[in-house]
Parts: C-alpha cells; structure tokens; sequence
C-alpha cells in the first residue's frame, strides 16, 4: 500500500482502517464512545485506544491524533501506516506504546477544530479549583472576530478593525491574542471550556491506566495548520525541565513557545497536562508534531468562517459548503506530497522517541 492510501477522506473512514489495521495484527482496542454527539454521517463517535507491548512497563510513549479534531486525519494517516507496515515488533524493553485514535472524534467527523461544545481541547486541561483564568487580550479581539453576517457589512467592518489592530500591534500579538485559548465567550475562538470535557475525563482515565506508575513518559500529539507547507515542527509541551531532554532525543530544532522559538503561541491548559497528571512519579517529555498548510492568517480566518458557520448559518447551503472546504483545506492537506512529507517525519520523529526512552533508567 503507497503512504497516500494510508490517509482518510473522513473520521469513520479513519476508524475502520485504524480498527481493521489493529485487528489484523492481533492488538486489542478499547473503544471509548462519545454519547454526547454523534457525527457528520450520523455515527456513533469513540476515542479508540490500543496498547502494544507488555502490562505495567515502566516506559510508555503515547501517540495520539484528533486532539483537533479535523486536524485527525493527518496523525490517523500516520498511526494506520504504522500499524500496516509492522512497526512496533520490536520495541525497547520495558516499553509500551498507547496509539489513541481519535481524542476529540465529534470535530474530526465534522471536520471542526473544536468538540461537540465549541471547547478547544488544547485549551480545556486546567486545574478548575483555581477558578477561571482571565485573557484580556482576546477580550478585546472578540467582537472583530465573531460578526454577525459573514462577507457582508458586519464582517468588512470587523475585517477593517482586525486589519488596524495587525498593522498597529504585529501579527504576532494578534495571533497570540486569539489562540492562547480563553474562558470568558462559549461562542468564541480558542475557547477552553468553564468545566473539564468528556474527553478531559476520557483522557485522564487512560492515561492512568496505562501509564499510572510508569517512569518515564513520553506523548507525541499530531497537529496541522502552523509553519511551513508539510513541514513537522516538533514543539515542546509541558514541564520546562524536560525541555534538554526533549532536545537531546529530537536535535536542535525542537522549539518552544515559552522561549519564543515556535510558531505557536503560549498555550495553557494542553492536553499533556492531563497525560502526564496520571502519571505523577514519572519523567515527562512531550511534544506537539505541528504540521503546516496555508498561511496563518488563511487558517485563522477559515476557523472564524467556521465558528460563524455554526453559530449563525445554514451548513447545508453553498455558502455553508464553501466554509467546510475552507476549514478542510486549513487542516488537512489533501495531496500527495503533503501526506508523504507528514509521513517521513512522523515516522522518523517515533523512533527517536523510541530510542530516547531505551535510553532512560
């Protein structure tokens, strides 16, 4: 099979090859349903999970896809071709890897970034107790970037103010202001939810299951619509401690938002918090494998098409599925080239993190 096949047009497609690929290699999956949604097609949603290798090990590498959800079908291409081409036969010691399939299946069946609440769930992992953080800075971006028709007078006028605020403050700042996730309008851009998610409590419990008394462990999460066509930037999540480490098992083009070498901005309440939560005694070394399609602004403006959409249109009409093409094309890129280019990169990035963990005592 050719690395293109590997790759999905849609979630229940995605899932049947993911569930057919660990079928045929004899691997159990447990298969978390999300009750709360159903998807684009009507079907029933999961968050499918597999283990391979021993019970109990002290090592584990978690690699998982969806997060954002229409972002899914770049790590489910990579995840089902693992499985096809017989990796993981010989794995290290003492170690276990977790394939997830699907953390946030409602988006990814609806090609949307967020889940089934608007909750982006890259935004949703916090620490509730402590009350809400505030973001002053998306506070005031909101209204530009929600209006209330879409390429009629309300958008142009929001257009106009979005356009004076980049040329005043840098793009830089402006994206910073939407994506660093917020908790203040459940109609927003990047919003991170007032309570933990389905998948939130999905994920924690896995994470416990599997890596609850593990040593050292390793995530790495797929991601698109950032940085160069095709190109998998590897950035650094989590406990800065772990950032040299992080750096010794990828090389020198591990970056960081905290340091300002990344193309994201700083981000808080990341799904490795709830990973490595479950797993309290253990070293940590997380990282976003974060893809890219088109321009940032492109992106941006097909996930403010895309919340207007849900908000205020009508899905089935062409202007609705002009949107839908739009948010496709951020996320997921189509092509040939670009599903062999996240390939070679995703595969060579596991066996690095592979041999880092062979490395751990």
């Amino acid at each position: 099979m050719t690395v293109p096949a590997y790759f999905s047009a849609t979630y229940a497609k995605a899932r049947s090859k993911f569930l057919k690929a660990c079928e045929e290699r004899g691997f159990n999956v447990e298969s978390h349903h999300n009750d709360r949604a159903k998807g684009a097609e009507g079907e029933d949603l999961y968050m499918d999970v597999v283990r391979i290798g021993p019970d109990n090990t002290s090592k584990v590498l978690f690699i998982s896809s969806a997060t954002h959800g229409g972002e899914g079908f770049c790590g489910s291409g990579v995840q089902v071709g693992m499985l096809e081409e017989g990796y993981f036969n010989d794995l290290p010691e003492d170690t276990a890897v977790i394939l997830i399939h699907a953390i946030n299946p409602y988006g990814f069946s609806h090609v949307r970034r967020v889940n089934e609440d608007n909750v982006d769930l890259n935004r949703n992992f916090l620490d509730y107790s402590q009350g809400l953080p505030d973001n002053s800075d998306y506070a005031e971006v909101h209204d530009m970037l929600v209006p209330d028709d879409w390429h009629g007078p309300a958008y142009k006028a929001a257009q106009s103010k979005i356009d004076a605020y980049v040329a005043e403050r840098g793009l830089g700042t402006f994206q910073a202001a939407v994506t660093g996730g917020q908790h203040i309008h459940s109609d927003g851009l990047f919003f991170g939810g007032f309570k933990p998610t389905w998948t939130n409590d999905t994920l924690r419990a896995v994470s416990k299951q599997h890596a609850g008394n593990s040593k050292h462990l390793a995530l790495l999460d797929f991601h698109t619509g950032l940085g160069p066509y095709g190109h998998g930037e590897l950035i650094y999540v989590g406990d800065p401690t772990g950032l040299p480490r992080a750096m010794s098992w990828y090389g020198d083009d591990v970056t960081s938002p905290e340091a300002g070498t990344s193309s994201s901005a700083i981000v808080r309440g990341t799904i490795d918090g709830g990973v490595c939560d479950m797993a309290p005694n253990a070293s940590h070394t997380c990282v976003a494998i974060e893809y890219g399609t088109l321009p940032v602004m492109e992106v941006l403006e097909s996930l403010r098409a895309d919340n207007w959409l849900y908000l205020k249109g009508d899905i089935s009409s062409e202007q609705g599925k002009a949107i839908k093409k739009q948010i496709r094309d951020a996320f997921y890129g189509d092509a040939d080239d670009w599903k062999n280019m996240i390939w070679e990169r995703g595969t060579s990035v596991v066996k690095m993190a592979l041999e880092g963990l062979r490395e751990q005592k």
